[in-house]
Parts: structure tokens; C-alpha cells; sequence
């Protein structure tokens, strides 16, 4: 598998950089999973609906100068749909198939801009409750490792 995490912010407390770098290990004997961390922009005091979307637009323009042309991008958006662990363990199979590099989008507190989800392949909700970003990455490592653990037939999945 050749996956990444396309991110905006750092993991600022240790336990998510902790739990992070733990499933980032696990993950090493299945492929190559790279974590790409873009600057999570200040949202102005006060600010207004263009400034929000000014905003988005920047962290927007950031994600997109990371991804591939080739990549199959997926956002990660509430409106997604969700999936059971084993339908994402077939979704992340059929992709590595077919040879370019799985590229998770995770967008700061304002969530992703118009461009980033119209570049997206795909859409993936986590869950219909709202998770901080930092959150969101751990919560979408464990998955990817869950479905690399079925995909290879191999105990961990309950």
C-alpha cells in the first residue's frame, strides 16, 4: 500500500502524536504511509464569512500543491458516507491495486475548500459526530491499520 495523510495542523498534545507514531509503525510492514502536515491558519477574531473562506481557500491551495496528479484523493467531510471496517478495507484494497498512492485529506477547524473536494475522488465521513483534526488522523490511522489487517487475513479485526 502506498498511502498518505494529507493534514492540516501539527499534533500538538503527545498522546495523538503518541498513538500517531504507534499506528504509523504498525503500519511500516504494509507499505509506505507518509503523514504531509500543512500550517493550520489563524481564523481572524471576528471574522466574517469571506474571511472564513479566505481562509479555506489558502489551507485549500496548501493541499492541493501536495497532491498527485495521479493520486486518488479522498476527503475526509462529514456529508461522506461511512463505511464498515470491512468495506474500507476493500476500498483501500481495490486502490492499492490499481498502483497510485492513496492520498487522505483532512482538512483544519474551517474543513475543506470547494477545490479540494472537487480534486477529491471520493468523500469519507469517520462518523456523523465531529472529531478535532488531531483526532481524525489518529481515528483514520487505526482504520487504515484495521483494514490492512483484514486485507492481509490476519487477527486483529473483532
Amino acid at each position: 500500500m502506498n498511502a498518505a495523510i494529507v493534514c492540516v495542523g501539527r499534533l500538538r498534545e503527545k498522546f495523538y502524536a503518541a498513538a500517531a507514531e504507534e499506528y504509523l509503525k504498525r503500519l511500516s510492514r504494509y507499505g509506505k504511509m507518509e503523514i504531509i502536515e500543512l500550517p493550520d491558519l489563524p481564523e481572524p477574531a471576528n471574522a466574517s464569512d469571506a474571511d472564513r473562506a479566505q481562509v479555506m481557500d489558502k489551507e485549500g491551495q496548501s493541499i492541493l500543491s501536495r497532491l498527485r496528479p495521479a493520486d486518488h484523493v479522498v476527503a475526509l467531510c462529514i456529508d461522506g458516507p461511512q463505511l464498515t471496517s470491512e468495506d474500507f478495507a476493500r476500498r483501500i484494497q481495490a486502490q492499492s491495486m490499481q498502483g497510485n498512492r492513496l492520498a487522505f485529506v483532512i482538512g483544519g477547524s474551517l474543513g475543506l475548500s470547494p477545490a479540494v473536494i472537487k480534486r477529491a475522488d471520493e468523500k469519507l465521513s469517520l462518523s456523523k459526530m465531529t472529531f478535532p483534526h488531531q483526532l481524525a488522523r489518529v481515528l483514520l490511522l487505526e482504520q487504515i491499520y484495521r483494514g490492512c489487517k483484514i486485507n492481509a487475513g490476519e487477527k486483529y479485526h473483532k
